[in-house]
């Protein structure tokens, strides 16, 4: 049997969040959180606060202060890296993108502006990584890829596609997160989709939601906006996600509905062979939406390594992404697997 010597593998392209304090709108604000951030590694930080080594492929800019704060933090957290330092070309040339966040407070809205303008992670190429030292040499359990990260441009859903070749031909397992956004794919939807198509083929699990699968794969999704969530639909979502891309063993839906911006309502339905599990919408307590996604999709994974399962890798995902809410970080640093069970009991 294979060895493998990380449990995940990533690309992913960094950056930083700065977020007013005190839940306050960024345009009165003028004291600010920074932090490293981007949805790979968010997801990463569940297996890797849990002990399993994770590695992200990335790319940085050379001799920046942002650069080294992000490599500290991904020290930090035990993620290793492996990327090239790109020569920033002067004052307009290459930086991490930021994202410039505010929380929102009660049914004032959170709001995210991004700005990935001489983004460094779009000179990803698979040139810059040995691809048979990560994967056959090192290997990789899961191979993990972010929508976020293989919408940036062609060239990188290329990019994406060709290390998710390499991950499959050496025995890893491939998770998708599809992660759309319309604001990212600028105009290329038809050519997204259809790379998004190519990737999903590899995938042994693909995760995202009723815009995501209706975007990115044009799967019949139930109606977006639907104030009532019809699990029946979901469940024929999943149903139609499998027919089109029968290598994948599990396809899953999270479920949120935005009650107001200290309150959501979260849930999720998984279809593993003809295995249903559903988990209904479930009040919780939002203090930071963002990174739930991503810490479900982390703790997911964890459980899935973990051999554990189906319902109870949902289980856990699921909490993983309530506990996400709860933190100013975009990410979660678990304590131990306790702490995810407790949130799921008393939750239920």
């Amino acid at each position: 049997m294979k060895s493998f010597k990380y449990a995940i593998v990533t690309p992913s392209s960094m950056g930083v969040r700065i977020t007013p304090l005190e839940r306050q709108p960024v345009h009165i604000s003028n004291v600010f959180m920074m932090q490293a951030t981007n949805a790979e590694t968010n997801a990463l930080s569940i297996a890797s606060s849990l002990g399993l080594k994770t590695k992200v492929l990335t790319a940085f800019v050379k001799d920046s202060p942002i650069s080294l704060f992000i490599k500290a933090d991904l020290h930090k957290r035990g993620i290793d890296y492996d990327g090239v330092d790109v020569p920033q070309g002067g004052p307009w040339g290459y930086r991490h993108q930021f994202n410039i966040a505010d929380s929102g407070y009660g049914y004032r809205a959170a709001r995210v502006g991004c700005d990935r303008a001489g983004e460094v992670g779009l000179t990803l190429n698979i040139k810059d990584f040995d691809t048979h030292k990560i994967f056959k040499q090192d290997g990789a359990q899961i191979f993990f890829i972010s929508g976020l990260v293989s919408a940036l441009s062609v060239e990188l859903t290329e990019f994406c596609l060709e290390l998710a070749k390499a991950a499959k031909a050496n025995g890893s397992k491939i998770c998708f997160d599809l992660n759309y956004r319309d604001s990212m794919c600028c105009n290329r939807n038809q050519k997204m989709s259809q790379s998004y198509k190519e990737i999903s083929k590899l995938c042994d699990i693909i995760i995202g939601n009723d815009i995501a699968f209706g975007r990115c794969l044009g799967i019949k999704t139930p109606k977006v906006g639907a104030k009532n969530i019809v699990i029946d639909e979901y469940k024929d979502m999943l149903l139609s996600v499998k027919k089109d891309y029968p290598n994948a063993q599990t396809v899953i839906s999270t479920l949120r509905q935005v009650t107001n911006s200290n309150e959501n309502m979260w849930g999720a339905i998984t279809l593993s062979d003809n295995d249903l599990t559903v988990i209904e919408p479930k009040h919780i307590s939002v203090l930071d939406r963002i990174g739930g996604g991503d810490a479900f999709a982390g703790g997911f994974m964890y459980g899935y390594l973990k051999e554990w399962d189906i319902e109870t890798c949902t289980k856990f995902g699921w909490a993983c992404g309530a506990i996400a809410t709860t933190l100013l970080e975009d990410y979660v640093t678990l304590f131990d697997e306790n702490q995810v069970w407790e949130v799921f009991k008393n939750n239920n």
